[in-house]
């Protein structure tokens, strides 16, 4: 990301959404009423069932185009295996990702495929969107709350997976989160005139939260207390199931975030808990914000935050 992040970027009028503001997918204009949302993602595997983790991976992707508020149209595999593997493995992770994409209403095109040591999936997602609303990142204002639409915790049990130490109930439940596309929450927020939305995945809650005020130039706030978590997750975290990537997140947004003291470490550990499949953090004006949690009735929605005036800055208190 950081690699991909130092190229200089693009210049084109019709260039709606590219690299400048880390959005979650490129959006590009083809008409005055048409724009084509280009997103891709390839993960390693998260849970053992080959099936589930290509749906998993699906949904992954998937859920860049949610962001922008598109439709996902078409998607190609990206498979990374060794070739002694057995062929029942990757012929499961590509069912499981087809059934996914099925149910997003796009169809699977085709794909490439590499001989690797290790074994990777994802998909490349080519989605629509009317450029007149597009999702970004970077226009949340001042006076909007900020709604998480799934739990988080996703990168501890994908540990505590390796580990041999998840709950039956901790894997079902983080499987089911993890499946589950963005399609309604983004559905909802485009109805209810939704300012600002990304997805929550490798950076975590506060990385993806600090993207939200950095490039928009204002100030927000998480609610500690309020963000939902997996069950299961507080008791890993004291057997010591925290990835290598919570680490990584807290190295790097870690000195641009002020943290209350009220804020535990456990709680700091799952705010950075790097995530795959999250849901969306949605910036939603107060009058609007209900509706949209109505709205998504049996599907999850919570206010974490808020936005305030300000330059960039992002606070993470108690209580909210």
């Amino acid at each position: 990301m950081k690699i991909l992040m130092s190229l200089t970027p693009a210049v084109d009028p019709n260039l709606l959404v590219g690299m400048d503001t880390w959005d979650d997918a490129a959006v590009y204009r083809l008409t005055p009423d048409l724009a084509l949302v280009q997103t891709v993602d390839i993960i390693t595997p998260v849970v053992d069932d080959p099936f589930v983790f290509g749906q998993i991976a699906a949904a992954n992707a998937l859920s860049d185009v949610y962001a922008m508020g598109g439709r996902p149209l078409t998607a190609m595999n990206i498979l990374a295996v060794e070739a002694c593997v057995d062929p029942s493995i990757p012929r499961e992770i590509l069912r499981g990702a087809e059934a996914k994409i099925k149910e997003s209403g796009a169809v699977v095109v085709g794909g490439h495929s590499v001989d690797d040591q290790e074994l990777k999936f994802g998909l490349s997602v080519t989605g629509l969107v009317h450029p007149d609303k597009i999702l970004r990142n970077s226009l949340a204002r001042p006076g909007d709350v900020l709604i998480l639409t799934k739990p988080i915790g996703t990168g501890i049990i994908a540990t505590a997976i390796k580990g041999g130490v998840v709950s039956p109930e901790a894997l079902e439940k983080a499987i089911k989160s993890m499946t589950a596309l963005n399609r309604e929450a983004s559905e909802a927020a485009l109805d209810f005139g939704a300012h600002a939305a990304t997805d929550i995945t490798g950076f975590g809650l506060i990385g993806h939260a600090f993207e939200i005020v950095r490039f928009g130039k204002i100030k927000a706030r998480i609610f500690a207390g309020k963000v939902p978590i997996l069950p299961g997750v507080k008791d890993l975290i004291k057997e010591g199931m925290v990835p290598g990537g919570t680490k990584r997140n807290q190295d790097h947004f870690g000195s641009q975030v002020r943290v209350d003291s009220g804020v535990s470490e456990e709680q700091k550990l799952i705010l950075f808990d790097p995530q795959t499949s999250g849901g969306l953090l949605i910036a939603i004006s107060v009058e609007s914000s209900s509706k949209l949690i109505e709205k998504l009735g049996k599907y999850l929605a919570v206010i974490v935050g808020d936005i305030r005036e300000g330059k960039g800055e992002l606070e993470v208190i108690s209580g909210g």
